[in-house]
Formats: structure tokens, C-alpha cells, sequence
């Protein structure tokens, strides 16, 4: 084989991995709870795997990131001091920009035994705490289609 033939097969190959990549848009996911140990445990395993990842440890401050940035996703605790994540879900959904994102509660209050994995109610989803990584992960993964 010439280094001619070589060269353009690789340059060739190179090209059609550049438009993959370009293609490949990076998800975003907005990571919300009062405890900063926690966001920071989460957007680290969610970084790990490729994601991109802004936090916020109050509904205010997730508001206004949801609002400027657009996740892809919202993992959202549900006990949190001033507004909770119920209070933030509503004011996601009654916004036409992030209407329709959905979003991964947290709870401790839900017995990791009892914990389900499933919707609960169209495009919202509930796991309990402490959060086991890969169980975030293959969840993060279903609801963004990765």
C-alpha cells in the first residue's frame, strides 16, 4: 500500500471522526441540593461519564441556571430549606423554556427497599438516598437516550 493511498484513507478516517464528534452534542444536567457535599459527589460521578454538569444549592439559584443554560436533565432534591424541589419542579414546568425537562428526584425519605426506578408521572422519576453512582448513571443514561 502507498504512503499516498495511506494518507488519504487516514485522512478520510479523521474527517468522518471529527463530523461524529461534532454530531455528538455533550448533555447537560443540572445538579440541585442544599447539602454541597452531595451536588459535588453527583456532578462528579456524572462528570466522570462525560456529562456536563452545573450545580445549585437553592431553588432560586436552580431556577435561574435552568433558565440561562437548558439542561438536558434536573436531578432534583425534594427536602430543601425556602423553596423545595416541588416548588422548583412547578416553576420548571410552568416556564415554556424548561417545560419539558425532565427531572430525577432525590429523597432520603424514600427507603433505597422501596425505591421503584420508575416514572412518576410522565417524564419525572424518583430515587432515593444515599444514591449508588452506577444506579445513577444507568438512569441518567435511559431518560437522556445514551
Amino acid at each position: 500500500m502507498s504512503y499516498a493511498y495511506i494518507s488519504i484513507l487516514t485522512g478520510i478516517m479523521f474527517s468522518a471522526t471529527l463530523k461524529t464528534m461534532e454530531k455528538t452534542e455533550v448533555k447537560t444536567i443540572l445538579v440541585v441540593d442544599d447539602e454541597e457535599e452531595v451536588t459535588s459527589a453527583l456532578a462528579n460521578t456524572l462528570k466522570r461519564v462525560g456529562y456536563e454538569v452545573l450545580t445549585a444549592t437553592t431553588g432560586r439559584d436552580a431556577l435561574s441556571k435552568a433558565k440561562k443554560h437548558t439542561p438536558d436533565l434536573v436531578i432534583l432534591d425534594i427536602v430543601m430549606p425556602g423553596m423545595d424541589g416541588g416548588d422548583v419542579a412547578a416553576a420548571l414546568a410552568e416556564d415554556p423554556v424548561t417545560a419539558d425537562t425532565p427531572i430525577i428526584f432525590l429523597t432520603a425519605l424514600l427507603a433505597k427497599a422501596e425505591e421503584t426506578h420508575i416514572k412518576t408521572s410522565g417524564k419525572h422519576y424518583i430515587l432515593g438516598k444515599p444514591v449508588v453512582g452506577k444506579e445513577l448513571i444507568a438512569l441518567v443514561n435511559q431518560i437522556l437516550a445514551c
